[in-house]
Formats: structure tokens, C-alpha cells, sequence
């Protein structure tokens, strides 16, 4: 049963006292892995429909390529489809990127530190208007790319919090994503370690099958 407008705005006030209780249970997650923007970028499109693994190995291809560098990659990327065929949907990853290495070079000439300077609606909507970028995606290269304190939904945050009857499962991404930038703080570094810990939860103990329930840290704050 999902609660009402009002018990779930009462359980929202709950959600740093949540985080704290992650960050004690499973400690800094150190995301995202990545040495440069760039590398970050790739990887937040590279990982759509996968695991971090398969995309390090892409990644590690560019880099062994000497292509991890936007002009460069865009030039060769015709290489694209075999670096980053071990992410799996190969080809239309290869589609996405070279829109997006497209867009970062004739907007930003591929600088991050130049996309900074726009708000963070405008940006947010450029990278939504680019093909095969959605809204996690491109929360994703806001928040652990460019910095920017936007809270990143995924499959986890979904499955952990509606599964607590804070917000149904399929609520529009934008409705959840309010319910966390509303009640927190407003840091990129608690956003950031925040979605990463939700991430872990979501592997060790929040499954899609059999969840661990008893022995899960999550807070009963409903009961």
C-alpha cells in the first residue's frame, strides 16, 4: 500500500537521517570511477543497460586506443562500435557517443569546465536533447562530471524507497528526484556518495529477487 501525500512529505524529512545510517553501515563509496570529466562522461553513457564492469573494459580500450580524449575519439570513430562492443548494445551505444562527443566539441570544444558556466536547467535540457541521453544519464554527467548538485534516480532508488512506501515504483523521475533535492542539503558531495550508497544497498540487500530484508540497515521508519 502506497501512503498519502502527506505521510510520505513526514517520511521525507527522514532521508538524511537515512543517509547517515548507509554511510555508517557501508562506509565512502568512492564514486564515480574515473580519472578526467571525460572518462566520467563516457561511462555514464557507456553504462546504460549494464554492468561497471563490462564498461571499464570498454573504457580500458579507449585508453589503450589512445582515444580517450573527445577531438580524438570523434576522429577515429569509426573504431568506436569494437571499443566499447564489450558494454554490450555496441552499436547504438556507438551512436549515442559520437552524438554526444558531437554536441561536447561544437558546444564546449570539449572542455567540461565550460559547461559550468551555464545553469544547470539549460544544461540539463542540452544533454536531454541529445539522442539516447535520458534523464539518469544526464544526472549523472551533471552530478559526478560537472559537479553539479542534481540527485541522480535509478533502477535502485526506485526499487529500495518504493518497496519502504515513500514513492511508487513507476512515479515520474522528476516527482522523485524533487523528493530528495527538497529535503536535503543541497552539496554535490552528499548527493554523490548518497546515490552511490543506494547503489550498494540495492546490490548486497534491496535485490529485485529474494531481498535480505532481516539483515538489511535500512531504517523501518514506517513501522
Amino acid at each position: 500500500m502506497v501512503l498519502s501525500f502527506k505521510s510520505r512529505r513526514l517520511v521525507s524529512k527522514h532521508l538524511l537521517k537515512i543517509y547517515n545510517i548507509f554511510y555508517k553501515s557501508f562506509g565512502p563509496q568512492h564514486w564515480w570511477p574515473g580519472d578526467t570529466p571525460f572518462e566520467i562522461m563516457v561511462g555514464a553513457i557507456l553504462t546504460q543497460n549494464t554492468n561497471w564492469k563490462n564498461v571499464s573494459k570498454a573504457i580500458d580500450n579507449i585508453k589503450k586506443a589512445g582515444l580517450l580524449d573527445p577531438e580524438k575519439l570523434l576522429k577515429h570513430r569509426m573504431m568506436i562500435p569494437k571499443l566499447i562492443k564489450p558494454s554490450g548494445f555496441y552499436k547504438l551505444k556507438s551512436k549515442r557517443l559520437i552524438a554526444f562527443l558531437k554536441y561536447f566539441l561544437d558546444n564546449y570544444n570539449g572542455e567540461a569546465s565550460r559547461m559550468n558556466i551555464k545553469k544547470i536547467g539549460i544544461m540539463r535540457n542540452e544533454l536531454l536533447s541529445i539522442s539516447g541521453i535520458g534523464y539518469e544519464t544526464a544526472d549523472s554527467i551533471l552530478l559526478y562530471a560537472n559537479s553539479r548538485p542534481v540527485f541522480v534516480i535509478d533502477t535502485y532508488t526506485r526499487r529500495i524507497f518504493s518497496r519502504h512506501h515513500m514513492f511508487e515504483y513507476d512515479q515520474p523521475y522528476d516527482e522523485i528526484r524533487h523528493i530528495f533535492e527538497s529535503n536535503l542539503p543541497r552539496r554535490v558531495k552528499l548527493y554523490n556518495e548518497y546515490h552511490a550508497l543506494i547503489v550498494k544497498l540495492g546490490k548486497e540487500y534491496c535485490k529485485k529477487n529474494e531481498p535480505l530484508c532481516n539483515t538489511c540497515p535500512f531504517p523501518n521508519i514506517l513501522h
